[in-house]
């Protein structure tokens, strides 16, 4: 299986200081800086690269479990949440995780879709590695 890779470079201190973060695919590369993570600046954050991974893995995943059970999707579509807070004894954790999916899906009931899209969060590889995030929801939709 193959390892994928990503870059960071940060300068400077914590509140003043900005970085760049990059994909060695070269898909992407971007600036980010405190007030980008933490308050509403320009540019990205960790927080918002999680998300995208999380948005594009549920959905893969969904449309696999769906298609196991023998209702092959016609389209996936997933909006990742992720909060960050700060923490009572200091620093900061992504405490919550909200996955929005939206599902076009011939011949399903919603009851059977819902249970694919509950179990799909167990087994989706990204929500796996962010088991220690304390919630992590999905809100389904069948459309």
């Amino acid at each position: 299986m193959p390892v994928r890779q990503a870059e960071a470079v940060w300068n400077g201190t914590l509140q003043e200081g900005n970085g760049t973060m990059k994909m060695a695919s070269g898909a992407y590369e971007g600036q980010y800086s405190f007030s980008s993570r933490f308050e509403e600046g320009t540019g990205t954050n960790p927080e918002e690269l999680i998300a995208a991974a999380h948005a594009g893995c549920y959905s893969m995943a969904l449309s696999g479990g769906l298609g196991r059970a023998g209702f092959p999707p016609n389209s996936v579509k997933t909006t990742a949440k992720v909060h960050i807070s700060k923490k009572p004894e200091g620093g900061f954790i992504i405490n919550k995780i909200e996955l929005t999916t939206e599902a076009e899906v011939p011949d399903i009931e919603d009851a059977k879709f819902q249970e694919i899209a509950q179990a799909t969060k167990s087994g989706c590889p990204v929500s796996v590695a962010l088991g220690n995030v304390e919630h992590i929801t999905v809100t389904a939709t069948l459309v």
